[in-house]
Order: C-alpha cells, then sequence, then structure tokens
C-alpha cells in the first residue's frame, strides 16, 4: 500500500432531528476541520457520540472511512452532495482499504496511534442522514464498511498528515474477512475459531462469533 494519509478529519456534535414525527438525537453530522486536532482516549477533539449505547467508547473512539470508495457512491447516489465526514467519519484516509487492513493492526498518524478493532456495522441513523430508507441495506451490501479504531497514543492530527503502520497483524482477519463471515449464514467453523479468538475484536464481535461456534 502506499501514499497512505489522512485526507479529512470530521467531527461533530449531537443534534435532535425531527424523522417520522419523533425526535433522535444524533452525531452522525460531521464536518471537516481545519489545522492539528488533539486526539484523546474516547474521541477527536470537537467530537462527540450522542448514543454510547452503541456509540463511542474506547473500541470504537474514531471511525475511519477510504476515500476511494466515494467515487462509488457517487455513481450509486447521483446528485447527493458528498462532502468528505458525509459517512459520519471522523477520518476520510487514503491508501488503507478494508482488503488490505487487519484486526489488531496499528499505525501512527501525527503523534497518535490508533489500534484497528472491528468493522463498522451501520445503525438506522445512516438512513436518516441520507434520507434513505434503503440506505443501510445499500451500505451492507457495498462491502465498504469502513472501520473503527481505538486510540492506544494520545496526540494531534491533521489532514494530510501521513499514516505508517507500526505493527501489522497478518496472522489476523482483514476487516473486509470479518465482514463477509459476519454475512455469511454458513461460515467456515476454521474462520469462525480464527475470529472468536481475536484479542484485539471489539467484544460484540467477539460474542458474535463464539455464540455461532457455539450452536453448532
Amino acid at each position: 500500500m502506499t501514499h497512505q494519509r489522512i485526507i479529512s478529519v470530521n467531527t461533530g456534535r449531537p443534534r435532535d432531528v425531527h424523522v417520522n414525527g419523533q425526535t433522535v438525537r444524533t452525531s452522525i453530522w460531521k464536518s471537516p476541520r481545519e489545522g492539528r486536532l488533539r486526539v484523546a482516549t474516547l474521541n477527536i477533539e470537537g467530537d462527540e457520540q450522542s448514543d454510547l449505547t452503541v456509540h463511542g467508547g474506547i473500541a470504537k473512539a474514531v471511525y475511519c472511512y477510504p476515500s476511494e470508495h466515494y467515487g462509488y457512491w457517487r455513481d450509486e447516489l447521483p446528485g447527493f452532495a458528498l462532502p468528505h465526514g458525509v459517512f459520519g467519519e471522523n477520518l476520510t484516509t487514503e491508501g488503507l482499504l478494508e482488503t488490505d487492513v487487519f484486526i489488531g493492526d496499528r499505525f501512527r498518524a501525527g503523534s497518535a496511534e490508533f489500534l484497528v478493532t472491528q468493522p463498522r456495522q451501520p445503525c438506522f441513523k445512516l438512513g436518516i442522514r441520507f434520507n434513505r430508507e434503503d440506505m443501510i441495506r445499500r451500505f451492507l451490501l457495498s462491502g465498504r464498511p469502513g472501520f473503527y479504531v481505538a486510540v492506544v497514543r494520545e496526540g494531534e492530527i491533521g489532514a494530510g498528515d501521513p499514516i505508517t503502520f507500526t505493527t501489522r497483524a497478518p496472522n489476523s482477519l482483514s476487516v473486509a474477512a470479518i465482514v463477509d463471515l459476519r454475512l455469511d449464514d454458513e461460515g467456515k467453523e476454521d474462520e469462525l475459531r480464527r475470529a472468536a479468538a481475536l484479542t484485539e475484536l471489539s467484544g460484540g464481535w467477539r460474542d458474535h462469533f463464539r455464540k455461532r461456534l457455539g450452536e453448532r
């Protein structure tokens, strides 16, 4: 992989959105930020998760989305504005595709260091952001989920920062492989065992694979 870097750093605060007669609190609206921002254990400066029962936490402190996917979505969603951060990502990246990034990989950007923990599993708020009821299904079927990282060393980052892997986990499973395994109702037992044993994989995902093994 070459030219690995941060294209855009995006943050957002909670806002109330009215949908079908209900008020939903969400932070999925992210905007690109200029300058250098502090990255702490739970989030980036200026960013705040709305529902901590399903978002945020140590394992999902920062969400990364490959800039390479934007071309696909421009074709899929003609006429819809797609500024960086539109998928709710904190870091719009270059050179970090899901097929090449493995659970447990560590990389450095600026003075911060990150650990890859899990793919993104979209919730209903993605549909609200795009005002499309079919967006969650389309996002899942696209095979372009992006991934979450934990902050293993706090620091500062900014758009344009190069990304350097500090530790690779080649004996792990890629982000794409984890997604495929979750969507595969059959699932090869050896791969399920590998996924269930990944200590760096977020607990909810590990529990899912362990449960499936237990049902066999």
